[in-house]
């Protein structure tokens, strides 16, 4: 199985295209949070219809730029995995969205008790679940994919713990836009691919329930690849 992540839209679909290639042939896109730029509903519907003209297997979580309205068309729809747990062939998915809170206001903000309490729901969800693929805007503290431009850790100790207890095959996160990389808690792969204008995502091979290839790329560049 052939799943790739994407993050950070912003609404910027035209880059979509430079990516298309990629896309089209996945069996799987995951999509961690910012779709819209402090969107509403319409914005939404414009993102979700560029992505499904590409690819129709697709889930999401919103993240802290999506507003309420947003996120409601993504429930609606049925694609978003914020708090929730789905099958998806031999593999569960699970999602969590928002960030912690920001410089400024966004619209999608949790405390770390907050993100604790979902995750407390989650875990009796998983419980004897297969090989789970985890998606989440916010990334664990004290990784590569939660450096900021001034040299600090920035993530989520809340989002950590659940990686570091349940370890999912993978964490496919965003919303530090220069933390971009992958990283490693336990046997997890940490990626954050950086924003969609970046041309930026991440290719994941599957096989059964063990990770075979992860490559996180730049358009049709290589940038990094793990077997």
């Amino acid at each position: 199985m052939r799943v790739i992540g994407i993050t950070d839209i912003h609404g910027r679909t035209a880059f979509l295209n430079k990516v298309r290639t990629r896309l089209e042939g996945a069996d799987l896109i995951l999509v961690s949070g910012d779709l819209t730029h402090f969107g509403a509903r319409k914005d939404a519907l414009s993102v979700i219809s560029d992505l499904r003209r590409i690819n129709e297997r697709l889930y999401i979580v919103p993240g802290n730029c999506d507003g309420q309205e947003a996120e409601n068309f993504f429930n609606e729809e049925g694609i978003n995995l914020h708090g929730k747990v789905v099958r998806f062939r031999e593999f569960s998915l699970a999602g969590v969205g928002g960030s912690l809170p920001c410089p400024g206001l966004t619209p999608n903000e949790y405390t770390e008790d907050e993100f604790e309490r979902l995750f407390r729901e989650m875990r009796t969800a998983l419980a004897g679940s297969p090989s789970l693929l985890f998606l989440c805007h916010q990334p664990p503290f004290e990784s590569t994919c939660d450096l900021a431009r001034n040299g600090k850790h920035v993530g989520s100790r809340a989002v950590r713990r659940f990686i570091n207890d349940l370890q999912p095959a993978v964490c496919l996160t965003g919303h530090i836009h220069e933390g971009v990389g992958i990283d490693f808690i336990g046997n997890t792969a940490v990626v954050n691919p950086g924003p969609l204008h970046f041309e930026g995502f991440a290719e994941l091979e599957l096989r059964g329930n063990t990770r075979m290839v992860l490559r996180l790329m730049r358009g049709d560049e290589i940038i990094t690849e793990i077997r």
